[in-house]
């Protein structure tokens, strides 16, 4: 008797198995299909990805190839090739390239190209301060104290990864535009800096003989 319960129970079971597919069973197939064509192209879009950042890299190789050959223009329009074209890393990286070998040519347009990077809230904020020490590499000699101060000050601050050639820069310019207490003030920010680097520190050495030499005449 327990077996024929049993049996009932099971062609019970059944039934309502069989009736539970025949009204779900498209919405799970549909289901399945979603997560499989979905898996395919994200696997679709990764091997893409790689395959433009191997392309991306090699565009770029023979773009430095350029640089270094002395072949700026060729270069920096190669550069902004890769920039306009490329994905991720080496947009930015080539947009830095390409403002430094239009400098070699153009200095005015090269300081603009670096000036647009640093206003551009899509890079990252670390690019930006280098952007903005590139343009004022290019400034410290034809720029008053003023303006340099207005750039590159805010890049002296501990936190900032590129204070010590801001804080270098505005010594110079500094220098340059006889504004020698200012001067002082980021020299003695470099020095009290332990992690200002050896070379920045050398430099300094020079600057303050200079700027001691000029105070004394």
């Amino acid at each position: 008797m327990a077996d024929i319960f049993h049996e009932v129970d099971e062609e019970v079971r059944r039934e309502r198995l069989k009736k539970l597919w025949d009204r779900y069973s498209l919405y799970l197939i549909a289901l399945a299909v979603i997560v499989v064509a979905g898996v395919g192209s994200w696997r679709g879009y990764e091997w893409w990805q790689a395959k433009q950042a191997a392309a991306a890299g090699s565009a770029f190789e023979a773009a430095v190839a350029l640089s270094e050959a002395g072949k700026h223009q060729e270069a920096e329009a190669a550069f902004a090739k890769v920039a306009a074209e490329a994905p991720g890393g080496y947009k930015v990286l080539s947009r830095l390239r390409a403002a430094s070998e239009l400098a070699q040519i153009k200095p005015a347009d090269g300081v603009k190209a670096f000036e647009d990077i640093a206003a551009d809230p899509s890079v990252e904020p670390t690019l930006q301060d280098l952007a903005t020490v590139r343009a004022g590499l290019l400034l410290v000699d034809k720029t008053p104290f003023a303006e340099m101060k207005r750039q590159l000050d805010p890049l002296t601050d501990s936190s900032r990864a590129f204070r010590h050639s801001a804080r270098e820069l505005l010594v110079l310019s500094g220098w340059l535009n006889h504004d020698l207490t200012e001067a002082k003030r980021y020299i003695d920010m470099m020095a009290a800096d332990p992690e200002t680097p050896p070379g920045a520190r050398a430099r300094m050495q020079v600057l303050v003989a200079l700027i001691n030499s000029a105070a004394k005449s």
